[in-house]
């Protein structure tokens, strides 16, 4: 067999296109058919969701759905009987939490994590010397963050003196010191003021315009509504209904299972 050789000839024909290997690469969360089980009882059923860049999603359902599990399943604190979990192309399944964050995933627990002994400006620099070396560079990356996040009044106040609006704050802003491309939101209206609540909105909105992708569970569903591109409603270990938030607030399943007729946005 002989090869034609010589440049090839493009004159009066469109050039092919050459896709890039990076440009194959999926870049999102996936989650596809996860399955859990405790002992008899499948929690988890067939749960399959995707989280992009630059979206915030919502995860929620009443007590019992299987939402906390699906959660914790995809952050790395509980582990599926089947299904698989990719971060961006890469397989995460049975990867520890302290792993995915390799792969540029951070978690905001729904207990508080701020160190109470440790001021505002301490606990942003404890993360920040896991990730940068030079001195410098942390101090300005801090100085940073506690302005975006407007914690500079309060950068030298203990952990403990904190409200818990600001105490979600400075936890954000630690999740943040990573430099991820996802942030998990376990519950993050708990325990704080409704005022505390809108900042926090903002915050999240905030996260969004940056190119980050969010995923919240939360209670609170109309405050979660509020800010989510899309939402998935689990109930009873399944995906009931999924779509875009006003979507959701108006479908008939999710009215009858979950929201309530008389819910609105």
């Amino acid at each position: 067999m002989t090869w034609p050789v010589g440049k090839p000839k493009w004159k009066g024909q469109p050039r092919p296109g050459f896709i890039r290997m990076e440009e194959c690469i999926p870049v999102a969360i996936e989650v596809r058919g996860l399955v859990k089980e405790y002992g008899q009882r499948r929690v988890v059923d067939q749960v399959s969701l995707e989280v992009n860049p630059g979206e915030v999603v919502g995860l929620l359902g009443p007590n019992g759905a299987g939402k906390t599990t699906t959660f914790y399943m995809i952050v790395g604190l509980e582990r599926p009987l089947t299904g698989w979990i990719k971060i961006d192309g890469h397989t995460v399944t049975h990867l520890p939490m302290h792993k995915r964050a390799r792969y540029g995933v951070s978690y905001l627990a729904q207990e508080p994590s701020v160190f109470r002994k440790l001021t505002v400006e301490e606990n942003i620099l404890a993360i920040l010397e896991l990730v940068m070396k030079d001195k410098k560079q942390r101090i300005e990356r801090c100085n940073q963050l506690l302005e975006e996040f407007h914690l500079t009044k309060v950068r030298k106040q203990k952990g403990f003196m904190l409200s818990g609006g600001e105490r979600r704050r400075v936890e954000i802003a630690r999740a943040l010191a990573q430099n991820p491309r996802y942030i998990l939101l376990d519950e993050p209206f708990t325990g704080v003021d409704p005022i505390a609540v809108a900042d926090l909105q903002d915050i999240v909105r905030e996260l969004k315009e940056k190119g980050l992708g969010v995923l919240i569970t939360d209670h609170s569903v109309r405050e979660t509504l509020a800010i989510t591109d899309r939402a998935y409603i689990m109930y009873s270990g399944k995906i009931l209904v999924s779509g875009e938030a006003q979507a959701i607030a108006e479908d008939e399943m999710a009215r009858k299972f979950y929201l309530g007729d008389r819910f609105n946005m």
